[in-house]
């Protein structure tokens, strides 16, 4: 039997062949961009049943994503996200898995922002996704799965015309249910996240930064 967390894995790939052939279908003025990002993450505190408690900060969180702009302002985007996070000190001893999966909205707000210096530029991005939690240690029964909605906003500098350098700060905000019994929730985690990741940006198709 397939378990939630190998099925969540397995669509992820699923759509990210799918989308990348729909992709390159496409004409080439296309613009399609691959993201890489790695940061932190600082887990919401009501995500943790009582005497469990999550570190603030923890690390990593790595983040992977495609990205298709249908004109200069909006696009889509789906990305897989990585997170792993741990105990606090003084409480009782837990690490997690926190994966999830979504597909987004894109906007380029710099014609907004417009006061910007030369080759940097605002993205924000929202969309649902489906999130999978996966304990370690003596808590691995306690898996949990949900969906989520996330949004965010990315700030770019174009080192050339088909790389930049940015910054990601996204809030998800998951729909999971209340642990019961409470014991399903040792060592397991049900709420928000907030990320900070620092990546790369490449342009696959087109120029970057040809309109700016």
């Amino acid at each position: 039997m397939i378990t939630n967390y190998k099925y969540f894995k397995i669509l992820f790939f699923y759509s990210v062949f799918l989308l990348s052939n729909s992709f390159y279908a496409q004409e080439g003025t296309s613009l399609i961009k691959a993201q890489f990002g790695l940061g932190l993450n600082s887990p919401s505190k009501d995500g943790f049943v009582n005497n469990f408690e999550g570190k603030s900060l923890n690390f990593p969180t790595v983040d992977l994503g495609l990205q298709y702009m249908f004109n200069s302002e909006l696009g889509g985007k789906l990305d897989y996200s990585f997170s792993r996070i741990s105990n606090e000190d003084n409480t009782p001893t837990f690490k997690l898995n926190y994966s999830r999966i979504n597909l987004q909205l894109v906007y380029d707000a710099n014609n907004i922002f417009t006061f910007l210096p030369y080759r940097t530029g605002v993205f924000f991005h929202v969309g649902p996704g489906y999130s999978a939690v996966k304990p370690l240690g003596n808590y691995t029964q306690n898996k949990e799965s949900f969906f989520n909605v996330m949004g965010g906003m990315q700030f770019h500098y174009g080192v050339s015309d088909t790389f930049s350098i940015y910054t990601d700060v996204s809030y998800i905000n998951g729909f999971g249910k209340e642990f019961d019994p409470i014991t399903e929730g040792n060592g397991s985690f049900n709420g928000n996240l907030l990320t900070i990741t620092f990546g790369v940006s490449i342009s696959l198709s087109g120029c970057y930064f040809c309109d700016q």
